[in-house]
C-alpha cells in the first residue's frame, strides 16, 4: 500500500509545473500586498512633491460659472434689468506671497517623505525575495531530504534481505532481522513524513508565485557559493549608506525636522495675493458686466488658545524621536549586519564540513556493512551507522540551503544582490 502511495505521489511530482527562482521572485514580486502597497506610496509621494514644487512659482487657478433662473424674474447685475435666466462666470487665482518659510519646509518634508516611500520598495522587494527563496528553497530541500529518506530506506530494505538468509542459515539469530524489519517500518514512515511536508511546501510556493495548486521549483546548481566579495566592515558601511532600513529612518528624521519647521511658520505673518475676473449677462459665456478685483492680504496670527504651541511641541518631540530612533539603528547597525554575514559564513563552513561529514558516514556504513556481513560487528552498530548517513545527508541538504538564505537575509540589511537568481 505505502509503496502504491508513493508511485501516486511520483507521478503527481512528474506533472507538477515548475518555476524558476528568477521567474518565483517575479511573480511574487507582482503579487505581494506589502510590495504593491509600496509602489503606491512612491507614486503618493511622487506627485505630493510635484504639487509642493509648484506651489513655490505657480498661483492656484479656480473657474466657475452659475446659472440662475427665477420665477418670477429677478434684477441682473449684467443687463441692470429684470431677467428670468442669468448667467455668471468667475475666475480666482490666489498666491502665497511669503508664508514665513512654510513652503520651503514642506518642499523638504515632502523630498524626504518621497526617499522614504523608495527606500520603503526596495525594502519590500527584498523581503518579498526573501520570502521566496524560503519557500523555493524549501521545496528544493524537501525534494532532496526525500531522496535522502528513500535511500534509507532502500538500505534499510536491503540489509533486511540480507539478515534474513542469515538468520536462516543460522549465522546470526532472530532479533537481527526483526531490528532490522523495525528499521524498515522507520524508513517508511519517515519518507511518508517527508512526502506530506514537500507537498505542503509545493502548496505554499504555488501560493507565493499566484499559481492554484502545487508548483515545484527547477534545481539549481549544488555547488557550494564563493565567499561574500566583501569584508563585513565594508558590508556595514555599505548598509548604513544605502540599506533600506537606515534609509528609511534618515528619511524619517528628515521629514520630522522639516514638519518642526512648518509648524514654527505659525509664527510669522503671512502675504496673500488674490485676483478675480467676474462676468455676468445672459448668456453662457456673459460679457454684459465684467468686474476685476485685486487683493493683498497680510495676516499676523496673534492668539489661537495655544494650539500653534501644541502643535510644535508635538513636532519637537517627533523630531527627537525620529533622531532618537536613527541613531539606534545605526548604532545596532553592526551588530545586525555582522549576525547576517557571521551567519552566511557558518552556514558555508558548516556546508563544508558536511559534505566531508557525508563521506566519512558513507565510507563508515561501507565498512560496517562488509563487517556485518563477515560477522565480525553487530546488527546495532549496522544500524548506528545508516543512522549516521542518513543525518549526514540530511544535514547537508539543510546546510547547503541555510547559505542562501543567509545570504538573502544580508541582501535584505544592504539593499544589494551579491548574487543574480538563476533562471
Amino acid at each position: 500500500m505505502i509503496g502504491a502511495f508513493l508511485l501516486v505521489v511520483a507521478g503527481v511530482a512528474d506533472s507538477t509545473p515548475r518555476v524558476t527562482l528568477a521567474d518565483a521572485i517575479a511573480r511574487a514580486t507582482r503579487l505581494d500586498p506589502n510590495y504593491i502597497r509600496a509602489i503606491g506610496s512612491v507614486g503618493n509621494a511622487a506627485w505630493a512633491r510635484r504639487s509642493t514644487l509648484t506651489s513655490l512659482v505657480l498661483p492656484s487657478l479656480n473657474l466657475s460659472t452659475d446659472y440662475l433662473n427665477c420665477s418670477p424674474a429677478c434684477f441682473n447685475l449684467g443687463t441692470g434689468q429684470p431677467a428670468q435666466v442669468i448667467y455668471s462666470a468667475r475666475a480666482d487665482a490666489r498666491f502665497e506671497l511669503f508664508t514665513g518659510g512654510r513652503k520651503l519646509a514642506d518642499l523638504r518634508r515632502v523630498t524626504a517623505e518621497l526617499e522614504m516611500a523608495k527606500a520603503t520598495e526596495i525594502q519590500a522587494k527584498f523581503l518579498t525575495a526573501l520570502g521566496t527563496e524560503a519557500d523555493y528553497y524549501a521545496v528544493l530541500g524537501g525534494r532532496e531530504l526525500v531522496d535522502v529518506a528513500r535511500d534509507r530506506l532502500r538500505r534499510a530494505e536491503e540489509q533486511l534481505v540480507i539478515a534474513r538468509a542469515r538468520v536462516v542459515s543460522g549465522a546470526v539469530v532472530q532479533s537481527d532481522s526483526l531490528q532490522l524489519l523495525l528499521e524498515v517500518n522507520r524508513a517508511r514512515v519517515g519518507l511518508l513524513r517527508e512526502e506530506t511536508r514537500l507537498a505542503v511546501a509545493r502548496l505554499q510556493l504555488g501560493r507565493r508565485v499566484g499559481m492554484r495548486g502545487a508548483v515545484d521549483a527547477t534545481p539549481l546548481d549544488s555547488l557550494l557559493p564563493p565567499d561574500l566579495p566583501i569584508t563585513l566592515p565594508e558590508a556595514v558601511a555599505l548598509a548604513l549608506e544605502q540599506g533600506p532600513e537606515y534609509r528609511i529612518a534618515r528619511g524619517n528624521e528628515a521629514a520630522a525636522i522639516a514638519t518642526l519647521r512648518t509648524r514654527t511658520a505659525g509664527y510669522f505673518p503671512q502675504a496673500i495675493l488674490s485676483a478675480n475676473l467676474s462676468r455676468f449677462g445672459q448668456s453662457f459665456f456673459p460679457d454684459n458686466l465684467s468686474r476685476r478685483s485685486l487683493t493683498l492680504s497680510l495676516q499676523l496670527p496673534l492668539w489661537d488658545n495655544f494650539q500653534r504651541e501644541l502643535n510644535v511641541d508635538r513636532a519637537r518631540a517627533n523630531r527627537e524621536l525620529a533622531r532618537a530612533l536613527r541613531e539606534d539603528l545605526e548604532r545596532a547597525a553592526e551588530a545586525d549586519v555582522t549576525e547576517a554575514y557571521e551567519a552566511h559564513r557558518t552556514a558555508l563552513i558548516a556546508a563544508r564540513y558536511s559534505e566531508q561529514g557525508v563521506v566519512v558516514a558513507q565510507e563508515n556504513y561501507r565498512v560496517q556493512q562488509a563487517r556485518y556481513r563477515a560477522g565480525a560487528s553487530t546488527i546495532l552498530d549496522l544500524l548506528e551507522s545508516q543512522s549516521l548517513l542518513t543525518v549526514a545527508q540530511a544535514e547537508l541538504v539543510q546546510a547547503r540551503y541555510a547559505i542562501r538564505l543567509a545570504l538573502a537575509g544580508l541582501e535584505v540589511l544592504v539593499g544589494r544582490r551579491f548574487h543574480v537568481p538563476e533562471d
